[in-house]
C-alpha cells in the first residue's frame, strides 16, 4: 500500500510538474528559455519555436495521468521509463553545447532520476497486483 501511494505521488509530481513547465513555455517562451540551461537563449519572435517544447511537455504530463486514471500501471511504468529519455537528452544536449552544468545536473538529470524511480515503482506495484490476482484465480 505504501509503495502504491509513493508511486502515485511521484507520478503526480512528475506529471503536474512537466505540465506546468509546458504551460510556462507556451505562455512565455522567451522568459523560460534562459532557465533551460543553454548559454544563449532566443528572444522575441525567435523564441516562438520553444512553444513546441511547451506542447511536448504538456503531452508528456497528460500521458502518465491518463494511464494512471485508467489503472494501466504496467503501461504507466514503461511510459515513464521511456519519458525519462527526454530530460536525459535535454541535459546531455546542454552539456555537449557548453551550457550550464548546474542546470543540466540539478534540473534535467535530477528530473530523469525522479521519473525513473516513479516508473520502476509503478512497475513494481503492477507486478505485486498481478501476483495477487493470480493467487485469487
Amino acid at each position: 500500500m505504501a509503495r502504491r501511494i509513493t508511486a502515485d505521488v511521484l507520478t503526480f509530481i512528475v506529471a503536474l510538474g512537466i505540465i506546468y513547465i509546458g504551460a510556462s513555455f507556451l505562455l512565455d517562451p522567451a522568459g523560460q528559455a534562459a532557465g533551460f540551461g543553454f548559454d544563449a537563449s532566443p528572444t522575441g519572435e525567435e523564441a516562438q519555436f520553444l512553444t513546441v517544447k511547451g506542447v511536448r511537455d504538456i503531452v508528456s504530463g497528460v500521458l502518465p495521468l491518463t494511464l494512471l486514471a485508467l489503472g494501466q500501471r504496467r503501461a504507466l511504468g514503461w511510459a515513464l521509463l521511456c519519458e525519462a529519455l527526454i530530460p536525459l537528452g535535454d541535459g546531455t544536449l546542454i552539456l555537449v553545447n557548453g551550457g550550464s552544468v548546474a542546470i543540466a545536473l540539478s534540473v534535467h538529470y535530477a528530473t530523469m532520476v525522479l521519473v525513473v524511480v516513479a516508473g520502476l515503482l509503478q512497475l513494481k506495484v503492477a507486478a505485486v497486483r498481478e501476483r495477487e490476482l493470480a493467487r485469487v484465480a
